[in-house]
This record gives C-alpha cells, structure tokens and sequence, in this order.
C-alpha cells in the first residue's frame, strides 16, 4: 500500500521509564555491539540503530510495540501488567532482542503516583506551568526539566508524559495551569526548554496535547474548526518552536477533533504538519482513550496509549489483520516501529538506562520555591504597600485555607509531594474517573506559618473567611489584612465563569472595605474576575505555587524576594470581551457532539484585545516590581529579520529583575500586535544592561496556504519595547526585505 506521508522519522520525546527489574539486563546489553545485536554500536546515528533492530523484529513483536495498556490497577477498568512500575503506561520489553521496557509516567508538574499506585512514594511537586511561563525564563523551566527528569529516571521511569505547549485560548479552561500561556513564542521557548531538561536525564518527553486543545468540555467529541493558515500562526507554531528547541522523543495527540478529524488520525495535523513539514522523526502516540480507528489512525499515529479506554484494541489484532489484508502497508508498520526505537536511541533508553539513585529532595525543593517565587506576578501595588515591614505589629490572615497549605490543580498532573502528606478534599461527580480527577489537594506548606516566621515580632491572626463580617471585623483591627483567594481547576472540566467560587468575592471585598491596607493572594490555575480591585491595595497573583508555596508567597510579601512575574495570560475584564463569551458546549448533554468555531484564528489573547480595541483588566507581560526600571537607546536593524538592541537600567533603590517585551507593531505597513522576543535582564540599582534580540523571521510573516510556506513582505517594520503588551515604551523600526520560509 502506498504509504500518505514520508516515512522517516527525527529524534522525539519517549512514552515511559524503565523498570528496575530491566536494568540488569539492559545494562548487560549495552556494554559492547556484537554481531548479534549490531544495533548497540553507539558510533551508529540513532536511525540506523533503529533501523537494524527493527529489521530483526518478528510480526508480532512490531505490534507489541504499538499499543500499551495503563498501568495501574483499577479494578475491572485495568489491571497493573506483571513487571511494571506502576503509572500511567507500559509497554513490555522484548528481552530476545534487549529492547527495554517503557514505564511511561505523568510528568510536567513532577513525577506522579497515579492513586497512590506505588504507595509511600513521593516526589517534587512544582508549581504550575502557568507559574513557570510567569517567570518568562527558559533556564529556570530547563532546570525544572532536570528535576523532573532527574527523580524519573532514579525512580526507574523513561517516559515522561509532559510539554504540554497547547494555547490558553480560553480563561474558563480546565487545564490552563498546566501549559504555558496564549503566546506562540513564549509558550514554544519554555515548552522546548523544559523539554530539553527532562531529556538531558535519559528520559523521553513528550510534547502535548497536539493540538488544538484549549478546552475539557466535550474534549472526546467536540469539533475544533479553524482556518488552517490560522492554525500554523498560532498553536501549531507553539509545538513548532517546543520539537525545534527541545526535540521530544514523541508526541501526544489530543481527544478532540480538528476541522472533523479526529487529533489522533488527522492527516493534515500528524503528517503533513508534523511529519512532512517539520521532518519529525519521533514517534505519535495517542491520548489515553483518544483512538478511533485502526486502518485511518495508522496512516499517521504510530502507538496506541491507554489501551483500555478505547472501545477496542485497534492497534493489537486488528492492526496486526489489517497488515496481512493489505489495508495498512507493512512499511508503515515498520516505519511506526522505527520511530518509537529511534527516540529510544537518541535519548539514551538503551544506553544509560534508569537505575536507582539517591534523589536530593531538599535541593529540588529549593528549586521549587524558588521558581513558584519568580512565577508570582505582582499585579497591584498602591502606595507602595508591599512589600511588608517586619516591624508590622498586627496582620490579619484570611481565608484561603492558608493555615493548611497550597492549593493545586486537579487530575492527571497531581503530583503526590516530598514531606509531609497533603491535605486532600474529595469533591465528588457523575463519572468514572471523578474520584481520581475531582479532588481539592492541598500542600501543606502554609503560607500563614511561612507570614509568623517573617514577621516574628508581629500579632498575626488568623480568621477561615467562612463569614465575611467576621472576617471584616478582625481586618479593621489589624495594620495589613492578607486575604487570600483560591480557585480550583481540574482536567476534564471547564469552568463556568471567572468568579472566585465559594462566595469569596464578597468575602475580599468585605475585607478590603474595612481596611485600606488590604493584600489580596490569588493561588487560582486561570486568570479571575477583580469586582473588590479598586479596594484593594495589592495584589498578588501566586498561581499553583507547589509544595514550597507558602515560604515563596511569603518570600514575595516581605521583600526577600524582588517579584519579577509576569502575566502569560491576559486578564480580561469580563468574559463578554472574549471571543466565546458562552463556553462551548455548556449545558449540552455527555456524548452530544458539538463544534467550537476559533473564529479569533491567529489572534490569541493579547492580540484578540489589540484587534477589538477591549481594554483588559491585566495585559498580558504585566507584572510590578519593587522597583524601577527604564528602556532607552533603542536601535533597530532590518535586512532578512529585524534585530533589536536597547539599554535597560535599574532605576529604583532595590535589585530585581526586568523582563523588557519586543512586540510588532506593525508589518510593512499593517497595524498588529506579536511578541518577538523578550529578555529577562537581573539589574542591581543604577545598574545597565544593553540587550539584543533578534526575531524569528516567522513571527514576521503569516502563513501563506497557498504556497504552502510563510511569507515575509519586504516593507517597514515597526516595534515597540514595552512593559506588557498594550505599553507603548520605546519605538523604533526598520526596513525588510521580502522573503519565502519552508512551512
């Protein structure tokens, strides 16, 4: 059969990690080639390993290598298969031919024990991935990488299910704090460097959910339909960037469909884009449950995950039928295998395989607050409010459960923490997997203790905010009130409105209308309405800040950290400013498939307001600091691509960090808005640093279907280096010429 698409793959994320049962052996086989196995000669390229281990592969050991069930026992759903670890998937080992096997475990937030399936183990838990795009700093979200990757690869695993580089198109969506912003460019840098830091650890990362996959509502039947040209401007442009940056071994696709196709056998998603386009040699695995076919999703998936939540096991017998019927070419076959081997190789799963090793929890705990400390974002700031004195003598602490912990985001990413055990809230729910997805986890690093240890010479009280007047009561007594704001976001669910749930709206405002010195903390996985904002007198937004969240919360308040966060998701004022202002899909009846019209196309958050003319509540790159700092000197050269150098100084009395933001303002001649570059820049006082970026000739041009490649037009380019995506800052432009990029 005449295969669709090319055939040969590039060094991708990996599905899993490896068993400690198969370390021995793993170990013994990778000592020396021999003409046995020719494919451990490490002076070979990772395709032709590949290609010489595939070759010696009988029929059904290549199907064996193409589906995998979970791994976890979940009663008559799924059963643990014998010799693995315990996570999300497996994929056995072929011992006749030294093929280790995949444990394949969840992953961007830390390392997860999936209902406490391996009990008594722990690992780091980080904060968000919204925390992380916050910081705006791909060598933190490198270094996160490396934890993670670090801990999967002394716990035995392989695989790590992480990357997830999907565009929050939407504030209301469910699995917003997992990923990394609205923005293609910001989201692709630290998606591809997050990335490369699991994979520096030997362990495969995949990038997901590909694509297109902003909202949980109907996630398993509804219909993305966008304009294709749009597309390649905006999400696949972000999973562009994070495969180019980080190469992952393999790639998730995503449950829903786009343009009528489902993700998992989408020819124009999958192998035009990914696998023709991009020339990707990493392997496609499915979403867990996310197959539908057997002949049409094998044109371009090549594994099928989670086996058990498909109707059937398309990838197993009836893949293996369709083979020896000509409906699926044996090459294509053949080239799914190879691409799974061929990331095994690249990464180093046959080579350094996992073994046990002693884990520095207290050093990547270190890390985690500190990074869930750069991730918090200071929104408001009146009369220089924080940061906090220590010689305060009386602080009112509200609500937010901030005397338990942290609060989290729910479902497949919840990660089980180091140290003490958290705080878990079962929510309830109607469907099979609400157990496991519905739960309120609660770190138990608590930002009220983290407040009395700064401030020990200080009254501080403590009120739950269950009756605002109460609550109102203490604040008016107190010199600051700090009152905090949850809100809980969990995979498989939207979220019906920006409200603070549970009342807490009129719980803040009571606060804040009883004392002018009022602090809000926000730890919320999406960005919230503000009806108590002009009362307030700061405002921090701290995210899913991990199981260090309280010290980093606390670290922020008093100053010993300098905030530098920035927003990567607009604020928007109400959702009638949004592109769907009623979610898609509310109300429908489960199993009722329904359309989602991106009628926004490339224009995503801050793009969408700069289109509308809508003033949001934050701008996207927002962010306060501590202290101050300007941008001058601003040179601007053309040519192919415009390079872009400024000054920037410290002007304040305290060290911190600026995050000067390069945006288009126009492109030969068209008035827009798109980030292109930015640089985060740590300054002492009266401090300069000049800084030089250089733009992606893509984030230029727009996406011609035409042709098929983008197109730059030769003309006047202008920029603006601004604080946030509606600053006007500093001006400048240059001339380009016209030019034509492969898609």
């Amino acid at each position: 059969m005449k295969q669709p698409y090319p055939v040969t793959p590039k060094p991708r994320q990996t599905w899993c990690a490896l068993a400690a049962l198969t370390c021995c052996l793993l170990s013994g086989a990778a000592v020396a080639a021999d003409s046995a196995r020719p494919w451990m000669n490490t002076a070979l390229s990772p395709d032709a390993r590949a290609r010489l281990l595939e070759q010696a592969l009988t029929l059904d050991e290549r199907i064996a290598l193409v589906h995998s069930p979970m791994a976890l026992d979940l009663g008559e759903m799924a059963k643990k298969p014998a010799g693995a670890l315990g996570s999300a998937g497996y994929v056995a080992p072929i011992e006749r031919v030294g093929i280790p096997a995949l444990n394949q475990t969840d992953a961007s937030l830390g390392v997860t024990n999936p209902a406490g399936t391996r009990p008594g183990d722990s690992a780091t838990a980080l904060a968000s991935g919204l925390s992380l795009a916050a910081t705006w700093n791909p060598q933190l979200a490198r270094a996160s990488g490396a934890a993670i990757g670090q801990e999967s690869h002394a716990k035995g695993f392989n695989v790590l299910l992480a990357g997830g580089a999907n565009l929050t198109r939407d504030p209301r969506g469910g699995r917003n704090f997992e990923y990394l912003g609205e923005d293609p460019w910001l989201a692709g840098v630290m998606a591809g460097a997050s990335i490369a830091g699991i994979q520096s650890a030997n362990v495969v990362s995949t990038t997901k959910h590909f694509a297109l996959n902003p909202y949980e509502t109907g996630r398993d039947y509804h219909n993305a339909q966008i304009d294709p040209a749009a597309l390649r401007e905006s999400d696949l442009l972000a999973f562009q960037l994070a495969i180019e940056r980080g190469q992952p071994g393999s790639i998730m696709c995503a449950y829903n469909k786009i343009n009528t196709v489902y993700a998992c056998e989408n020819g124009p998603l999958l192998g035009d884009a990914l696998k023709r386009d991009w020339g990707y040699k990493g392997w496609v695995m499915s979403d867990w449950g996310a197959v539908h076919s057997t002949v049409a999703a094998a044109q371009v998936l090549d594994h099928e995950s989670g086996e058990q939540l498909d109707k059937q096991v398309f990838f197993g017998e009836p893949l293996k039928q369709a083979v020896a019927a000509g409906k699926v070419a044996p090459g294509r076959l053949s080239d799914m295998v190879q691409r799974i081997l061929r990331s095994m190789f690249a990464v180093g799963l046959f080579d350094r395989p996992p073994v046990a090793a002693k884990i520095d929890y207290e050093a990547h705990a270190k890390l985690a607050q500190d990074a869930a400390a750069e991730g918090i974002v200071l929104l408001r700031n009146e009369r220089n409010t924080l940061p906090l004195s220590r010689e305060v003598k009386r602080i009112a602490v509200i609500g937010g459960n901030a005397a338990l912990g942290v609060l989290s985001g729910g479902g497949s990413s919840q990660v089980t923490p180091t140290g003490q055990p958290p705080v878990i809230v079962p929510m309830g729910g109607n469907a099979p997997f609400d157990a496991f997805f519905r739960r309120a986890v609660w770190f138990p690093s608590a930002p009220l203790a983290a407040i009395r240890a700064r401030a020990p010479k200080a009254e501080v009280i403590f009120d739950d905010g269950r009756y605002p007047a109460a609550a109102a009561e203490l604040a008016r007594s107190a010199d600051v009130a700090i009152v905090f704001g949850t809100q809980w976001n969990g995979e498989a669910e939207d979220l019906p409105d920006l409200s603070l749930p549970q009342g807490q709206d009129a719980l803040v405002a009571a606060v804040a209308a009883a004392n002018p010195r009022t602090v809000v903390v926000l730890e919320t996985g999406n960005p919230v309405d503000m009806p108590w904002l002009d009362a307030s007198a700061a405002v921090l937004e701290a995210w899913y800040p991990g199981q260090r969240g309280g010290d980093a919360i606390a670290d922020v308040l008093f100053g010993d950290v300098n905030p530098s966060g920035r927003l990567p998701m607009t604020f928007p004022k109400s959702v009638t400013q949004l592109p769907r202002p009623v979610l898609p899909g509310r109300g429908l009846a489960k199993g009722v498939g329904f359309d989602i019209d991106f009628n926004e196309g490339a224009d995503v958050g801050y793009r969408w307001f700069h289109k509308t003319g809508a003033a949001p509540l934050f701008a996207f790159g927002h962010g306060l600091s501590y202290t101050s700092f300007a941008v001058s000197d601003l040179k601007v050269e053309g040519g192919k691509t415009l390079k872009v150098s400024f000054a920037v100084r410290n002007t304040g009395t305290r060290a911190g960090a600026d995050v000067p933001q390069v945006y288009l303002s126009s492109a030969a001649g068209q008035p827009l808005r798109r980030l292109i570059g930015w640089d985060k820049v740590q300054l002492a006082p009266g401090e300069s640093k000049r800084v030089t970026v250089e733009a992606d000739p893509r984030l230029l041009g727009r996406f011609d279907a035409k042709s098929h490649s983008w197109k730059v037009a030769a003309g006047d380019y202008r920029v603006v280096v601004g604080a946030s995506a509606i600053d006007n800052g500093v001006q400048g432009g240059a001339q380009l010429s016209a030019q034509t990029l492969k898609p």
